[in-house]
């Protein structure tokens, strides 16, 4: 049997970089992955969709320069220049050679294949078993969570990864849940003439974020020709082979000829054998410490830890492991500030709590929102600047707690506020700050304003 100091399951971004990282540093290193080394990211998720949202963004401006700067005529979105970029500047056609070629390189040994915890101090890739002296690595993901409703699966519906790799795109298509995922590729479709039509059972789009950004979306939305139901909730789905057919417990129903699931992520701590080290069978994420620790002698990072299904928090806690490992001092893990942005036009950025969450926290709770048409530069982008900066103030302790940023750079402007929130930034220090003119962010300035 085969012994190596670190095993690391599952090479998402988290996982790659605790690898490859460890590996640099001298330790023998097992990367274990039966998918494509760098995770959903590089291949269906961060990289290739935010080249389909900068794609559907130039079309968006370029029909809006009619009375901004002359007039454009006859822009015609062509799907396979991006489907093109995907392919072969994104994916490298959906082939990880490099990325394994990369890590091997750095004297890490790479097993394809299902890895799964067998003990504390060993793992199996198939048949195969080996010996783990100081470590395993969980890193494992999240794939789609798909609803139980009825006559789903016997439909050819999409996830992301379809939505991602396909090279054309459909007349028209039906997106069932309305997050960052549904919103981003929904309009995406839209501004390239697809017909479409996106499904919510929350109240609101964006459910998760303030309703104000989630209200404001709907309007965007709906003004790029998307079709929103909110409030409503799949009851089956059918198809007659010439589309698919959505019927809504309010009585209606909505048929495209793509359907496309974008109800969530779930990850499977069970799959990867974290029973074995103490946790439930029936956990959906793996419970982690400060140190981002499951049991002695065991880690997880990223979506499989349940702080957030981001990039940046699994290479947040993959630097936290990686310390742990080699003996480094280092800060805890802390999830106050946690950053995310939905790449929509415009986007939403966030950082920390919601007016909502802060109310539940804590007694006293000041708020300051304000149009981002409170920005001089805003007035000036004109066509496509709606937005809002709205920020969330603990008033006992004078520092912020979370804010939203929203905008034609919402997930930039958000950046000032999220080192505000994290380094718990007097609120009259921020009053006393310089923002530039003109800027998007001097609406951070009005918002202050606004506190009460």
């Amino acid at each position: 049997m085969q012994t190596f100091d670190v095993a690391v399951i599952g090479l998402g971004p988290g996982g790659e970089h605790v690898a490859n990282t460890l590996a640099e540093r001298g330790l023998s290193v097992l990367g274990i992955e039966h998918r494509l080394v760098g995770g959903e990211c590089p291949y269906w998720g961060c990289i290739p969709t935010k080249m389909m949202v900068r794609a559907a963004y130039s079309l968006a401006e370029a029909r809006r320069v009619d009375g901004l700067a002359g007039h454009v005529s006859g822009v015609t979105p062509d799907w396979s220049t991006v489907a093109a970029r995907i392919r072969e500047e994104a994916t490298d056609s959906w082939d990880d050679t490099v990325a394994v070629e990369r890590f091997t390189g750095k004297g890490g040994t790479f097993a394809r294949g299902e890895g799964r915890i067998v003990s504390p101090t060993e793992v199996a890739v198939g048949d195969t078993r080996y010996a783990v002296r100081t470590g395993i690595v969980v890193a494992t993901g999240s794939t789609a969570a798909i609803p139980p409703v009825p006559g789903l699966s016997e439909v050819d519906y999409w996830t992301n990864r379809q939505a991602v790799e396909t090279a054309e795109l459909p007349q028209s298509i039906v997106v069932l849940g309305g997050g960052a995922i549904g919103c981003e590729l929904g309009q995406v479709f839209a501004r390239f003439g697809v017909d479409v039509t996106i499904i919510e059972g929350a109240p609101r789009l964006l459910s998760a974020e303030e309703p104000e950004a989630g209200d404001l979306v709907v309007e965007v939305l709906r003004r790029d020709g998307i079709t929103v139901h909110t409030g409503v909730r799949a009851e089956r789905v059918s198809s007659d082979g010439a589309g698919i057919t959505v019927h809504l417990d309010d009585g209606s129903a909505v048929t495209g000829d793509r359907l496309l699931v974008s109800t969530g992520r779930r990850a499977d701590p069970a799959a990867v054998g974290l029973t074995a080290v103490g946790v439930d069978q029936n956990a959906r994420v793996a419970p982690v410490d400060e140190r981002c620790r499951v049991a002695p002698g065991v880690w997880a990072v990223g979506d499989v830890t349940g702080e957030g299904a981001f990039t940046h928090i699994a290479m947040y806690q993959a630097g936290i492991v990686i310390r742990d490992i080699l003996g480094e001092d280092g800060p805890p893990a802390s999830y106050a500030a946690l950053p995310r942005v939905t790449f929509t036009d415009p986007e939403v950025g966030a950082v920390g709590l919601t007016e909502a969450t802060a109310r539940e926290r804590y007694a006293n709770v000041r708020v300051g929102c304000t149009p981002l048409s409170g920005a001089s530069r805003a007035w000036i982008h004109a066509k496509g600047n709606d937005g809002l900066i709205k920020i969330i103030e603990d008033a006992d302790r004078g520092v912020l707690v979370g804010a939203t940023t929203m905008g034609p750079a919402g997930g930039e402007i958000m950046g000032a506020l999220a080192v505000a929130v994290h380094a718990e930034v007097p609120v009259e220090k921020l009053r006393s700050m310089i923002l530039a003119f003109p800027t998007f962010h001097r609406g951070i300035g009005v918002a202050l304003e606004d506190l009460g």
